[in-house]
């Protein structure tokens, strides 16, 4: 399996709202993507990130490579997935989405280089 589904921490729910805890510890880097519906994303891989999604609002359908292997599943709000190193993943934004993703290192590594690649058959 590619994409891992995980379950947050823990939710409260009361009559004010709700407070989800994704995680505790484990990610060097927290980003917030917002994207239109029907915009492709994505198409590339990290050597060294695992990288994990959650779905804040919307709804996408999302293809993973790795080794030859294909996996496509879709995702929508309240979602909470992981890829990790050398996993191609690609984003059909189905609808106006809004996700927060995290790297286990960060994109740009302490050396300067940055950890996203894009594969051979993907460049064109």
């Amino acid at each position: 399996m590619l994409i891992e589904r995980l379950k947050p921490d823990f939710t409260h729910k009361d009559d004010r709202g709700t407070l989800t805890q994704l995680i505790r510890r484990g990610y060097s880097q927290i980003n917030v993507i917002t994207s239109k519906g029907g915009v492709f994303r994505g198409g590339h891989y990290h050597e060294l990130n695992t990288e994990a999604f959650y779905i804040v609002s919307g709804r996408c359908r999302v293809t993973v490579r790795k080794d030859g292997k294909t996996q496509t599943e879709e995702f929508s709000t309240g979602d909470f997935f992981r890829v990790g190193p050398y996993v191609t993943h690609d984003f059909d934004y189905l609808e106006d989405s809004v996700l927060v993703t995290m790297y286990s290192l960060g994109v740009e590594l302490d050396d300067g280089k940055m950890d996203s690649y894009v594969p051979e058959e993907n460049k064109s």
